[in-house]
């Protein structure tokens, strides 16, 4: 499969225009009110397509408490100093000034669904007809023993890109000649499932050049993860012997960290360690908990429309939702957006709502111009959303093709992030 910036986009065009025209209100008639919290690449697509669609149709209103938005998605290019962070930096500006997005700049901090309202930090209160929630992750508390939300600038996570990003790749361009950079995987389900593997490689990319004789040691609760086979054997290319992975067979669900002594605990054998990055366990944003559309750690929802399987008006996309067999990408996300903003603008405005239809494809970067990628196509049943048919690369590809792949992902980062936007 081939995808680039412009069959990105045309891929965007093509599911819009399959929606209807909006109906038109009667004069007087009041506006429906969305509001979306979170302004990632599920919120952010959602508020676009919810505003630009409904043609002013709907009031849509996007809560998100940062004014800058860095992509979880290329940070670890970043961190491998492939690009730099104001390439992955967007803006709200353009979904206010060109679609009519009402962006608030706030926290939202309580969802009263029996009076359909959402407050926020601020202490305003907003009121909608429907609700989207797409915050995306927290950390499970006590997910790692030793490490807390208050180590994370001694132990950074960097899976919120931003600042954490950049602590990381300063600390990783710190290490001592011959030092050791750590990492302590997360456990199923988590975002972006080859994330961590990508790190890695970047790391071995960037010590490669500044610092050749140091080590990579991973920590990983699972025995196997996405798109294995490829990246051990990229790491055996390009960085053999640099990168130790263990996995539960070895202990590597037996961790431990004391950020004070920088030491990483492996089934009771103490590594002391000058880097350790720690991505603990995840669940559904903090908010979708409050709102209490949430059974364990993530947000059920239906498959044809993204609604919470709690309460129909409110629709939950992207990392927070337990849908089926998607992976948690920003991919996923966005697909899930147009879906949920279809049945909305429907329900809200009479429009046509077409069968949901849902695909991804991640690509990951091993080294310079050698990336991979695995993708799949998703219907929605009523169970879940269930993968339909898939691919992914395969061992042994030639450099054009790895170097063509890592191409087809920039031309998707370019129409993603237009697709979010705007």
């Amino acid at each position: 499969m081939t995808l680039n910036r412009r069959a990105f986009l045309g891929t965007a065009a093509a599911a819009a225009g399959t929606l209807a025209a909006p109906a038109v209100l009667a004069n007087g008639q009041k506006k429906g009110r969305v509001v979306v919290i979170g302004g990632g690449a599920g919120g952010a697509t959602a508020a676009r397509y919810l505003a630009k669609d409904s043609k002013g149709a709907l009031d849509v209103t996007l809560v998100e408490p940062s004014r800058d938005y860095y992509t979880c998605f290329f940070s670890n290019l970043v961190i491998g100093g492939v690009k730099e962070l104001a390439s992955i930096r967007h803006s709200y500006g353009t979904l206010a000034a060109a679609y009519g997005v009402n962006v608030i700049h706030d926290w939202a901090i309580e969802v009263d669904r029996a009076n359909k309202t959402v407050s926020l930090a601020g202490g305003s209160k907003l009121a909608y007809d429907k609700l989207v929630i797409a915050p995306g992750i927290d950390f499970v508390d006590g997910a790692v023993e030793g490490w807390s939300v208050a180590a994370q600038n001694k132990m950074p996570h960097a899976y919120k890109a931003g600042s954490q990003t950049e602590l990381l790749r300063a600390q990783i361009l710190a290490m001592p000649e011959g030092g050791t950079f750590a990492m302590v995987a997360p456990p199923n389900p988590y975002r972006c499932p080859p994330g961590p593997y990508e790190r890695i490689s970047m790391v071995a990319h960037l010590l490669k050049q500044v610092n050749p004789t140091a080590k990579i040691l991973v920590a990983d609760p699972k025995p196997k993860f996405s798109k294995m086979a490829l990246f051990q054997e990229g790491w055996n290319t390009h960085y053999e012997g640099m990168v130790d992975w263990v996995g539960p067979d070895f202990g590597g669900d037996k961790v431990s960290v004391n950020p004070d002594s920088m030491t990483l605990t492996i089934d009771g054998e103490e590594n002391k360690v000058d880097v350790c990055n720690v991505i603990p366990a995840m669940k559904a944003g903090r908010i979708a908990e409050i709102a209490g559309v949430t059974e364990g750690n993530w947000a059920p929802v239906n498959a044809k429309d993204m609604s919470s399987k709690i309460d129909g008006d409110v629709h939950i996309l992207g990392d927070a939702a337990a849908q089926g067999d998607m992976p948690k990408s920003g991919f996923a996300a966005n697909s899930q957006a147009k879906v949920a903003a279809m049945a909305i603008r429907g329900a809200l405005t009479g429009s046509k709502v077409f069968p949901a239809k849902f695909s991804n494809t991640c690509w990951s970067l091993i080294d310079t111009d050698d990336g991979v990628k695995v993708g799949a196509t998703y219907k929605a049943t009523d169970e879940k959303i269930a993968k339909v048919d898939g691919f992914i690369s395969k061992t042994g590809e030639s450099s054009a093709v790895r170097a063509q792949n890592f191409k087809e992902s920039e031309g998707w980062y370019a129409g993603i992030t237009k697709d979010m936007f705007g």
